[in-house]
């Protein structure tokens, strides 16, 4: 089984807001081939939310992380005082095919239907998304969005 693809790169976002996207991760359409997942390693692949004025610090993530079925894994979100600092983080997974999934609000509160296998913290300028035992299903793109309350992030998908 391929790893991921090198990443695209910055993109604009299709909002006339001023948002950024970056995406990275397997360029390939559909999704995985799951009779293999077992016998390798998954690769959860990232997408950070840019929010906010051209002149703002950005939020970076990792480019991809990896881990073994039943592992521990955390994903960083770093950003700086005027957005990660100063607001509050969300989480989404995305299931090629599928329509973006709400898995954290508010820094820490976990949407509704989410298994409790996945949490959410924040200590200062940096938000964290945790998968405390890793399945087969998680294997997807991730995104953080960084919002304060009353305003909202657009980002559209490259």
């Amino acid at each position: 089984m391929k790893g991921p693809a090198p990443s695209q790169g910055m993109k604009r976002g299709r909002s006339g807001v001023g948002t950024l996207c970056s995406a990275v991760g397997p360029q390939t359409a559909g999704r995985p081939d799951m009779s293999t997942m077992a016998w390798s390693p998954l690769f959860l692949t990232l997408v950070a939310v840019y929010t906010g004025s051209w002149a703002q610090a950005v939020l970076t993530q990792p480019s991809s992380v990896s881990g073994s079925l039943g592992q521990r894994v955390s994903i960083t979100c770093s950003g700086s005082s005027s957005n990660v600092g100063n607001g509050y983080v969300s989480w989404y997974q995305l299931i090629p095919g599928s329509a973006p999934r709400t898995l954290i609000y508010g820094d820490t509160s976990r949407a509704s239907g989410v298994p409790d296998r996945f949490s959410g913290s924040r200590s200062g300028n940096t938000a964290t998304l945790t998968i405390s035992s890793l399945q087969a299903e998680d294997e997807a793109d991730y995104f953080c969005a960084s919002y304060q309350s009353g305003n909202t992030a657009q980002c559209s998908r490259p």
